[in-house]
């Protein structure tokens, strides 16, 4: 494992949080760096390297709270930004086990390769993944990359890797994982959902959360009215017709 320096601002620590874990009191640190620009996204401090928010913690800060809350918290959770593309993931995930926490990854999916060796490493494997997809895999290559981006406009490289992903993830008992979808109006409509339902297990927990049209990294998706509760029922409903386990966080 590389000798990284523990004193360097690397992300943002949620000291407890009741609903990043499920069934867990846990901790939360949302590491910098992101190989996607989601278009609705609001850490931008976490996703452009030229930005840094004022309230980021050291690797040391995060081990520290983890030694002292040890016996109040159960589980962290290593999210970001997307963990599996930072090299501290691996060191924080082996100090949290050592302590005896249950760990949580958030990942996009676009990295199946690292996410499969993660969890063939009896170290460092996770206690469990929550899978973001943000809309029909096909459209990623035009919304959620820049064009400087090697796969831009490339949608069955997309295609592919989030069907390993979810392959992957979805290879793991049902306790251990679940799906999660913004819905963002352009994004996520009908077919989007029946297009993505096809993809998931039959007994899959798929989270949904609504839009936030606030401080968003494409400052045009600032102006999109997130759906109204009737219409975001709707959806729910509709995903539900596919995958029993769809409901609204």
């Amino acid at each position: 494992m590389m000798d990284l320096p523990l004193d360097k601002p690397a992300g943002v620590l949620i000291k407890t949080t009741l609903v990043d874990y499920p069934g867990h009191v846990a901790g939360s640190f949302f590491l910098k760096g992101c190989n996607l620009r989601c278009p609705y996204c609001y850490n931008i401090g976490l996703v452009l390297p030229e930005v840094n928010p004022d309230d980021l913690s050291t690797v040391q800060q995060v081990f520290d709270h983890l030694e002292k809350r040890k016996n109040v918290l159960s589980a962290f959770v290593i999210s970001g930004g997307e963990p599996l593309i930072n090299a501290y993931t691996p060191l924080i995930i082996k100090k949290a086990k050592e302590l005896g926490y249950k760990v949580k990854i958030d990942t996009n999916g676009l990295l199946p390769d690292k996410l499969q060796a993660l969890l063939n490493d009896e170290i460092l494997k996770p206690d469990f993944i929550a899978l973001d997809i943000k809309t029909r895999p096909a459209r990623y290559a035009e919304v959620m990359c820049e064009k400087s981006f090697k796969y831009f406009n490339n949608p069955q490289y997309f295609i592919d890797t989030l069907s390993k992903s979810i392959k992957i993830v979805s290879s793991l008992p049902a306790e251990n994982r679940e799906f999660r979808t913004v819905l963002v109006p352009p994004l996520i409509q009908k077919g989007d959902i029946k297009e993505i339902a096809a993809l998931l297990p039959a007994d899959a927990s798929w989270q949904f959360a609504q839009f936030q049209n606030s401080n968003c990294l494409d400052p045009s998706y600032n102006e999109i009215y997130p759906y109204t509760d009737n219409e975001a029922k709707d959806l729910i409903e509709y995903a539900k017709s596919f995958i029993p386990g769809a409901a609204l966080r």
